[in-house]
């Protein structure tokens, strides 16, 4: 590629820049989207670039794959009912140390070092992320009560990238577990978010779960839920697609489930007319 390609590149890319610039962009980086230490590379590098264009960039991180790895070091096995981590004191204990310690410091330290400028939260931090016991068979698994922004407008206004990891608060005292494609649409709806994108290990909705080529590119929230009643979301894409649909009741304007394990996806979705994934419309 020449030098006049790679600038009709960016010209291209121009109308895209100018539409989210100042806006908000929630980004949830699941756990299963980070396995890979080059593709994580690259999508702090897109983040950085967004934000270098004006974007206004809030990354929400999960992180089961680390939990499940030192579990089974410390000779716990995990356990799951629904979905949900079953989350005794000790297990909250790894999981806070893992998500709010070792996670939201490594992707902090990237963004830094990408040339970004970022700090790490968790949802006890000025109580982000309110929570209460959601269901006693769980343990310290918490259902979102309240999210109180003030700490993330204060960091978008002062350009910084807040990196918040999915603990919650709970006004008994107690740390919680918060899933987080749950915390995100939260917190997106919140900051009345122009854009949810929820990075995982796998493309969107497919009609057919074998066939990539049967992605559906756009589905109102109609649409998704008659898609659950058919079948066609099924599995572990129901939580995800009741996520995405959560999002949108509280205020996101568009919500997209793309795979993480693509290169540039991000940019791929926000800067070009092709887009990645699936995406959610009010």
């Amino acid at each position: 590629m020449n030098a006049t390609e790679r600038a009709e590149i960016l010209v291209q890319a121009l109308p895209y820049i100018r539409k989210y610039t100042g806006k908000i962009v929630v980004i949830k980086y699941g756990g299963n989207a980070m396995t890979s230490e080059s593709l994580k590379q690259q999508v702090m590098e897109d983040i950085v670039l967004l934000w270098l264009t004006g974007v206004k960039v809030v990354l929400v991180h999960g992180g089961g794959p680390e939990i499940n790895a030192l579990m089974e070091r410390l000779g716990k096995k995990p356990e799951f009912v629904d979905g949900l981590r079953v989350t005794d004191k000790e297990t909250v204990d790894i999981v806070q140390m893992v998500l709010a310690g070792k996670i939201n410091k490594s992707l902090t330290g990237l963004l830094e070092t990408k040339g970004g400028r970022a700090i790490g939260l968790s949802g006890v931090d000025d109580r982000l992320i309110e929570a209460k016991c959601k269901d006693s068979r769980l343990g310290f698994v918490g259902e979102v009560t309240k999210i109180n922004t003030a700490i993330v407008d204060d960091l978008l206004s002062r350009n910084y990238i807040p990196v918040i990891s999915t603990i919650g608060y709970g006004l008994d005292g107690e740390t919680y577990n918060i899933n987080g494609d749950t915390a995100a649409a939260f917190i997106a709806g919140a900051l009345k978010a122009e854009r949810l994108i929820m990075m995982t290990d796998i493309a969107g909705i497919l009609r057919d779960p074998k066939d990539s080529a049967t992605l559906i590119p756009e589905i109102t929230v109609e649409e998704a839920e008659e898609l659950k009643r058919s079948g066609v979301i099924s599995g572990g894409m129901i939580p995800k697609a009741e996520c995405c649909i959560k999002a949108i009741q509280e205020g996101v304007k568009k919500v997209i489930i793309m795979d993480g394990r693509v290169p540039h996806s991000i940019l791929i979705e926000l800067l070009t007319d092709e887009g990645a994934g699936t995406m959610f419309l009010a």
